[in-house]
């Protein structure tokens, strides 16, 4: 979750303009907070967790279809359809519950950031980046109910298999451009792009998670965020910074994937940024010299002369020697065998993600079946009005 500002705490035609889908998904039909069960706990972060959630036995629309009729059409191949699934066989979709605490959002003053998530996935469709289905509200907390991706997160598989070769770094890094070109293509800045923000579908295709720092730019923002192993030097120097940033993130990650570790690391923030800014990369041998090319490309400390901030944008990245022979139409359409596949028995397994405790039923009082009485809210005003259900209203590419 963005909350977390430290490691330990997700040129085609095809990728510019596909799903240029800028309004909310199909309304759930007579779905409420209450009608979703908690299975576990997937994650937690400074002002909330995320939920594993599936809808509750006792819930049966009119007549059976899934509550959001368009998941199907984005769900892997293997996904059972609706016509082959029942409420007994437990395979209905399973959702991540995003929860997020009122008074810590308040307090970090992280509300700007909560509403820009929001609204930003509310209105983006790609299928390298995970989607929002709906979002709700009571006296404590926001809910946001997105996919759920069931293979873990980029990062386990990393931390188990050390480091990963180069046609394995290739395919993932190759899916994180095509989601990059498309925010890009849409002035929307990620800002916190790492392993752990990256998960793994059940057949090893990426979704990226974690918008808490994505933000709608057509120029500069000046805001400090993200984490440090990954910050530009823009953003350490405050000097205003854009879409660039991205693509320096790109570049840590490159090279975190094919070595093992983060180019610039020390136990200490502040020792982090003073080696970004020295910009001093030691390349471990088994790198080839395409990759350190890539790598150098992105890490230019000169936005002006990055790799992908140049004036033919993600292309150019997608045209550096290291990318040859990568087929991205055939890629974003996910016809290529991924080289990780995780171990997903069912559509609600678990087993991929860290164990938690368990949430109090006080401590999420719509799912436990507490009727929102905005009444009680009143200490916040309005500002968390677009959290309620149904949502305030669709949103067009005029609002961007």
């Amino acid at each position: 979750m963005s909350a977390a500002s430290s490691r330990s705490q997700s040129p085609t035609a095809t990728s510019r303009h596909a799903s240029r889908s800028f309004g909310r998904p199909p309304s759930p039909h007579s779905s409420r907070l209450e009608d979703w069960e908690i299975v576990e706990t997937l994650g937690t972060g400074t002002f909330g967790r995320v939920l594993l959630v599936r809808q509750r036995p006792t819930y049966r629309p009119t007549s059976y279809h899934p509550i959001f009729p368009h998941l199907y059409q984005t769900l892997d191949p293997h996904t059972p359809s609706p016509s082959s699934t029942s409420h007994a066989d437990g395979q209905l979709p399973h959702f991540a519950m995003k929860v997020l605490k009122k008074s810590e959002i308040v307090r970090l003053k992280q509300v700007e950031h909560i509403t820009s998530e929001r609204r930003i996935l509310e209105a983006i469709r790609h299928p390298f980046i995970v989607e929002l289905h709906t979002t709700y509200q009571d006296e404590i907390n926001v809910y946001m109910l997105l996919s759920y991706v069931p293979g873990g997160e980029l990062f386990s598989h990393l931390r188990r298999a050390g480091r990963f070769s180069a046609d394995v770094t290739r395919f993932y890094l190759a899916s994180i451009v095509l989601a990059i070109e498309y925010l890009h293509s849409h002035d929307i800045i990620y800002r916190d792009l790492k392993p752990e923000n990256l998960l793994l579908d059940r057949v090893g295709y990426l979704r990226i998670t974690d918008f808490g720092f994505a933000k709608i730019v057509e120029d500069r923002t000046y805001t400090l965020c993200g984490t440090p192993e990954y910050l530009a030097p823009e953003i350490v120097l405050s000097h205003g910074h854009g879409k660039a940033v991205d693509w320096w993130a790109l570049g840590i990650l490159a090279f975190e994937m094919l070595a093992g570790y983060p180019p610039f690391f020390d136990d200490h923030p502040l020792g982090i940024y003073e080696k970004i800014l020295r910009n001093e990369v030691a390349f471990p041998s088994h790198i080839d010299p395409y990759a350190k090319d890539l790598i150098r490309g992105l890490l230019t400390a000169d936005r002006s002369k990055r790799l992908g901030n140049l004036r033919g944008g993600g292309r150019d990245v997608m045209k550096h020697a290291w990318f040859a022979g990568v087929d991205w139409g055939t890629l974003e359409r996910k016809e290529i065998g991924a080289p990780i596949v995780p171990r997903v028995a069912s559509m609600g397994d678990s087993q991929n993600f860290q164990r938690y405790p368990p949430p109090r039923p006080s401590e999420l009082p719509g799912i436990f079946g507490q009727p929102y009485d905005s009444t009680k809210d009143q200490a916040y005003g309005n500002i968390f009005a677009s959290f309620s259900f149904p949502s305030t209203g669709s949103l067009a590419r005029d609002d961007f």
